[in-house]
């Protein structure tokens, strides 16, 4: 990195002083434009007006400034009439006082003759070729534009022709011509008022424009300062959507759309740290429970019980229950991440019903003896028929322990909408207060410890229920009413016409 860069870099500069310079910049840029071209055309007007004016003057000149014949036609007994030049002496021509002017006679011939030098400026003098041009053109009666030419003696002079003769044929060229200084100057004084102006107008430009550009900015100071007091326990703050500038706006909306998403994401996180710390306390406590049976068991072993054979034998029963019960719950905790990492679906064109019909006997034994409805339309879907009866088994294991043994009603109903297979079973039993039913779907939940520590397994069932859901693009929803029953809905899409 160039010394330059480091400073820039060290020295950052604010928006608005750069939004300020910047625009003095481009506002000295414009000017300066104008000015050049307001010169330009102030000196091409003040050049033209100024060759009108030596046009007009150099027909009022009097002919015998360059006709010495007529001269002495008119005056042939003049004492100092020389006749022997041929033209009227010096001290007897007529004077043409020309101040700061020039006046020159170019003869068809090509000779030239400067006949204002003794009381002006000495006359410039064009290549002979751009006389006989000028000669041309006035004799085709076309306009010959003004000349501007430096004299011998390095001046510039602005020039104008006029011939003179016969208009049809001219017998030669008069040019006047006139010192540039005083046009320059006056160009250079209207330039240095411009210039003055414009320093002023820039002036009161920077006056006017630093409230106006402070007023502009507010919005964004507010916005940085609301963005330093925002940090990942206050998120809540937001942006006013509608400050009246686009620009602003549009920057607000991005901002609260940034902030959503970090409080959406901050809360994510947060719920799945409070989620994972009770899934953990859950989990070693449903573990702990089975490891202390069993611990317990093999002390009682281990202080001679194991002598005793009824002893022995109730010891390994509970043992063999409890490891069953650890092992399911294990399993459960291994399909629940395989599900939350990516769910392997082995998808088939299933006839539901048939898949319904074939696992009722085995549904009916697992009522023990309560009334079980199944009702199953021919519906056709594309699913993975072993996920589908977990599903199925997890619904109506869950109404199994919730309903009474003898008064229980079961319903299983397979049914479809326009493009989702629909599985509902309902029971009769104690149904679920509202307060517990956001939750039922969250793993380890339970809505009564004590009475679920003795019936059921450790709340994961419900949980592999939506999990499988998901995996299909599909939802669960759950409807109950206290002291009148429950009622589960799994819904999918695959419907194949």
């Amino acid at each position: 990195m160039s010394f330059r860069n480091r400073i820039r870099a060290s020295r950052p500069t604010s928006l608005r002083t750069q939004l300020l310079s910047r625009s003095l910049l481009v506002l000295a840029l414009l000017l300066v434009l104008i000015g050049a071209l307001q010169y330009v055309l102030m000196k091409n007007a003040l050049f033209r007006n100024q060759a009108e004016a030596l046009s007009l003057q150099v027909r009022s000149i009097p002919v015998e400034m360059w006709e010495p014949d007529r001269v002495q036609h008119n005056r042939p007994s003049v004492p100092n009439y020389d006749a022997h030049a041929g033209m009227p002496r010096q001290e007897d021509r007529p004077l043409l006082f020309l101040p700061n002017m020039s006046l020159a006679k170019i003869a068809t011939n090509g000779s030239y003759t400067d006949l204002a030098s003794d009381n002006g400026l000495s006359a410039p003098q064009l290549a002979a070729e751009a006389y006989t041009s000028i000669l041309e053109q006035f004799k085709e009666r076309r306009p010959v534009p003004y000349e501007v030419i430096d004299d011998a003696h390095g001046t510039e002079q602005i020039v104008v022709f006029r011939p003179y003769g016969s208009p049809n044929s001219p017998s030669g060229i008069l040019q006047l011509g006139m010192d540039t200084q005083p046009l320059h100057a006056v160009l250079l004084r209207q330039l240095l008022i411009f210039a003055a102006l414009a320093l002023l107008a820039m002036a009161g430009g920077v006056a006017l424009y630093l409230p106006l550009l402070r007023r502009t900015l507010n919005p964004l100071s507010r916005m940085v300062e609301t963005v330093e007091r925002t940090d990942a326990g206050n998120l809540a703050e937001r942006f006013p959507a509608m400050q009246g500038q686009q620009e602003i706006d549009r920057l607000a909306q991005s901002f609260n759309g940034m902030l959503n998403r970090l409080e959406g994401a901050f809360e994510a996180e947060r719920e799945a740290k409070e989620q994972m710390q009770r899934f953990i306390a859950d989990a070693s406590h449903e573990l702990r429970t089975p490891l202390t049976s069993i611990h317990g068991f093999l002390e009682v072993l281990g202080r001679g019980a194991a002598d005793n054979k009824d002893q022995l034998h109730a010891a390994l029963s509970s043992m063999h229950g409890e490891s069953k019960r650890m092992k399911k719950l294990v399993e459960d905790l291994l399909l629940l991440a395989k599900l939350d990492r990516k769910p392997e679906l082995h998808l088939q064109d299933t006839r539901l019903d048939r898949l319904l019909l074939e696992m009722e006997p085995h549904l009916r034994m697992l009522a023990q003896g309560r009334n079980v409805t199944i009702q199953a339309a021919a519906v056709l879907c594309r699913c993975d028929p072993d996920k589908i009866k977990q599903v199925i088994y997890n619904l109506f294991h869950n109404a199994v322990q919730h309903t009474d043994s003898d008064t229980g009603r079961i319903t299983v109903t397979v049914d479809k909408t326009k493009d989702h297979a629909v599985l509902r079973v309902s029971d009769n039993g104690a149904g679920i207060s509202k307060e517990h039913l956001p939750h039922l779907f969250e793993r380890f939940y339970r809505i009564d410890e004590s009475r679920t520590r003795q019936h059921g397994g450790a709340g994961l069932g419900l949980s592999i229920t939506q999990s499988i859901m998901n995996a299909h693009g599909g939802q669960m929803s759950v409807d109950s009413t206290v002291n009148q029953g429950t009622v589960f809905r799994a819904e999918w899409p695959g419907i194949i016409p």
